[in-house]
């Protein structure tokens, strides 16, 4: 009973020791690295993210695009003006929300591009899906 014990115990040991998780890792406290071959970054993910401050700006500049969008339905253009307002607003507080809060503005390019790529593609669908039942034409 105690090989069995003895073996498994090893084992564990062996397979813990395959993934970086050592007894001087154990007794460091220190977290391991998966896999052991990729570098440990420090403070984060490589990039500069905003700031607390930047964050309030961001925060007050999204509720004056809001305010905006609502004045703009209350006392702003009306008829066919109205709604191309709105869509302006609507982009521009996306791409606000996109950039810092999903991080886009300091990821890597090709995320970005990806991540508008699909975007476009979402778009063009749903728009050719609403041609197909004349939305458009009221």
């Amino acid at each position: 009973m105690s090989s069995e014990t003895d073996t498994t115990e090893n084992d564990t040991t062996e397979n813990d020791h395959a993934y970086g998780i050592g007894a001087e890792q154990l007794a460091d406290e220190t977290p391991p690295a998966y896999p052991p071959s990729a570098p440990i970054h420090e403070g984060g993910h490589g990039h500069k993210e905003p700031t607390d401050k930047q964050y309030i700006g961001i925060a007050i500049l999204l509720a004056v695009l809001t305010a905006l969008e609502i004045m703009s339905t209350e006392i702003g253009p009306d008829g066919a003006w109205l709604v191309p307002t709105l869509i302006v607003l609507m982009f521009v507080k996306f791409w606000v929300v996109a950039s810092f809060f999903m991080h886009l503005r300091f990821d890597n390019k090709l995320f970005t591009f990806l991540f508008y790529l699909g975007l476009g593609f979402a778009v063009v669908l749903y728009s050719a899906v609403l041609a197909t039942f004349h939305f458009w034409t009221g």
